[in-house]
């Protein structure tokens, strides 16, 4: 297993949730719901302060597939956001990786009812319990398997597509 501060990160159409995890990659824990920019880079921004205020070493974006395992139009948006916050971070040495999400959000709503939040009230909540869940299902995946979770975002296409 890999030491180092993870950044958890679920991609929503109002709302990013951030989740973090300790030194170790034990536990995953909230951070911050960022707002989602319409436009220009105000989200992946916050988020690469988030990270160097961590000193994060790797972000993992949550990869929205249906229950089929097939990308939808929220898997190429989450695509294409990870592709904007790898170029965002590249300076700073931290690295992107996709990892499967399916039912992320269903499971953070299921917690939170379970304990007592009513899902109007902890919207923004959710999006961070969101992305506790994600971090937190790729810390698992690569304590079982010794390996990195999921795919890294290929930098060069991330570049060649902000060039376009």
């Amino acid at each position: 297993m890999r030491t180092g501060v993870r950044l958890g990160i679920d991609v929503g159409k109002a709302r990013i949730g951030v989740a973090r995890c300790d030194l170790h990659g034990m536990i995953a824990t909230p951070v911050e719901t960022v707002p989602r920019a319409a436009s220009g880079s105000a989200d992946t921004a916050r988020i690469a302060e988030i990270a160097r205020e961590l000193e994060a070493m790797e972000a993992v974006v949550g990869l929205p597939l249906n229950l089929r395992g097939e990308r939808t139009p929220s898997t190429e948006d989450a695509v294409a956001f990870a592709e904007r916050l790898a170029a965002h971070l590249a300076a700073d040495g931290v690295a992107v990786r996709l990892v499967d999400e399916r039912l992320s959000t269903v499971s953070a709503q299921g917690q939170l009812r379970q304990a007592g939040k009513k899902t109007k009230q902890s919207r923004s909540v959710i999006d961070q319990a969101a992305a506790v869940v994600i971090l937190q299902h790729a810390l698992d995946i690569e304590r079982a398997s010794g390996r990195a979770p999921g795919q890294p975002v290929d930098l060069e296409e991330a570049t060649e597509e902000g060039a376009e």
